[in-house]
């Protein structure tokens, strides 16, 4: 049955060009059958831009990734999830076609890892929005481990130098292993092991395991 299934599949995916291995066919459809249909061409759209970008240079993969995740609806975890703070893997995020500034930011952060940036050139960083007055949430990228890093953002769309988005507050960042706080725009102060964040630990166990929630408020009907 599931070799029949990823057979149909990969007829209907060579339609429109898109060569996706098996576990991205079982993926594709995970998503697919607990969101929707709709959820599952955000899937597929997804692997697309992925696999256009694998060879391209680190700019184009920061302006490929940024642009395709910031079509996204902007939503409270409390309207969306029911919860204050909820961290949605990058497929629940796809699937539900709304999350917040966190769910924006670690989507980013693991599709640029699947195109190969290293980790230690990406950080995850909580800033406060001074024009909002509220935390948030950006992806940092360092060119070279001594330069100001580039910030995605879901609130400015445009990639832009740290120094020059004056209107965020640096607070502490984050990757898949570290943990700094930052007195200012650069590397900040190592301050630990990323693994002291639980909802950290409780967003990489439920991508490990490809475990879905479903979402209060259906963006797709």
């Amino acid at each position: 049955m599931k070799k029949a299934f990823l057979w149909v599949l990969a007829i209907l995916l060579s339609a429109s060009a898109i060569a996706l291995t098996d576990s991205e066919l079982v993926q594709v459809e995970k998503v697919r059958q607990f969101y929707g249909e709709r959820a599952g061409q955000r899937m597929l759209s997804w692997r697309q831009v992925i696999r256009s970008s694998r060879a391209a240079d680190d700019k184009h993969k920061l302006k490929a990734i940024n642009n395709f995740f910031n079509q996204l609806v902007f939503i409270d975890d409390i309207k969306l999830w029911g919860q204050e703070d909820y961290w949605a893997t990058p497929l629940e995020f796809i699937g539900s076609a709304a999350g917040d500034c966190e769910d924006f930011s670690i989507a980013k952060y693991f599709s640029l890892l699947e195109l190969g940036i290293d980790d230690s050139r990406l950080r995850l960083v909580y800033v406060k929005a001074l024009n909002l007055n509220q935390f948030h949430m950006v992806v940092a990228y360092y060119p070279t481990p001594s330069s100001i890093p580039l910030l995605l953002d879901n609130l400015d769309h445009e990639i832009k130098p740290a120094t020059k988005r004056t209107d965020l507050l640096p607070i502490y960042s984050f990757n898949g292993s570290k943990l700094w706080l930052m007195k200012q725009k650069g590397q900040g102060q190592l301050a630990g092991q990323a693994s002291r964040l639980s909802v950290w630990n409780d967003l990489r166990q439920r991508s490990n395991h490809t475990q879905f929630h479903r979402p209060i408020i259906n963006f797709d009907e």
